[in-house]
């Protein structure tokens, strides 16, 4: 049978994951799998491809995932194996997580506990579930019986950020973001652990895109440096550089847009 590579990315229809679908598309010739939870798909379907010239539109297949819900998450999966060829290997070659969501709390006054628990279902419970339901879909564990691995280990990428390093903590603030963010930073290091102990020709690393022009950091815009707000398009193109140039040695551990590690 023939090898089947796609990419994955979870969420694609807004600011840096939309870009990172749509460079993707681009870049590369492969299958794009991409996650979303509109109620028109065909629409947004046409909005992703319509900056990219000369794309082949059945390249981009969308699955639709509320990241909240276990179940969605686990019928996206079974929608993604039936959607990809009876005939072939199927394997995530570069997978992107980028579920998050931001509460800025400044003191412990503005502790909310549905704010906080969001914070945590979205940018560390729905990683963990994404990791549980989709990881079947990475290259098999190398051994003779399953025949020879891709070239190059498989990217397995959450979105983490700088912020959750403890270490690098001077500022305070940002409470539950920050801790999400530091135990996402554990689940990307476990993990990576499983796949070197199942012998999955892949590996998870987290990645700080640094602060990138969305709706997330919208609030906090007039504050960064001059040259340190990228645009969305600049941010993707600089990840998907860096990612796809991390060698098996750089595993488990989480790489700013620059390459430098975020230290734990």
């Amino acid at each position: 049978m023939s090898s089947y590579p796609f990419i994955f990315v979870s969420p694609s229809t807004r600011g840096l994951s939309l870009s990172l679908t749509r460079h993707f598309l681009r870049t590369t010739n492969l299958p794009v799998f991409a996650t979303h939870r509109s109620a028109s798909p065909d629409a947004l379907h046409k909005h992703i491809l319509s900056p990219l010239a000369d794309i082949n539109p059945a390249r981009l297949k969308l699955l639709n995932v509320e990241l909240t819900s276990e179940k969605s998450i686990a019928s996206a999966a079974q929608a993604l194996g039936d959607a990809v060829p009876k005939d072939s290997k199927p394997y995530i070659h570069t997978a992107f997580f980028g579920g998050g969501v931001l509460y800025p709390e400044r003191q412990p006054s503005d502790f909310d506990a549905a704010a906080i628990s969001e914070t945590f279902q979205v940018n560390v419970i729905s990683h963990l579930l994404m990791i549980k339901h989709f990881s079947r879909f990475l290259p098999q564990p190398t051994s003779k019986a399953h025949g020879t691995p891709p070239d190059a280990p498989a990217k397995w990428v959450h979105i983490s950020a700088r912020v959750g390093s403890v270490s690098d903590n001077r500022l305070g603030g940002w409470y539950s973001y920050r801790a999400s963010k530091a135990a996402l930073n554990q689940v990307i290091r476990t993990f990576d652990l499983h796949l070197q102990r199942k012998r999955v020709p892949a590996i998870c690393v987290g990645v700080h895109p640094g602060t990138v022009k969305t709706d997330l950091s919208r609030e906090f815009w007039d504050g960064v440096p001059e040259g340190k707000l990228f645009e969305p398009e600049h941010a993707a193109e600089r990840l998907a550089e860096m990612v796809q140039e991390l060698k098996e040695e750089q595993r488990g551990r989480v790489w700013d847009w620059a390459g430098k590690e975020v230290l734990p």
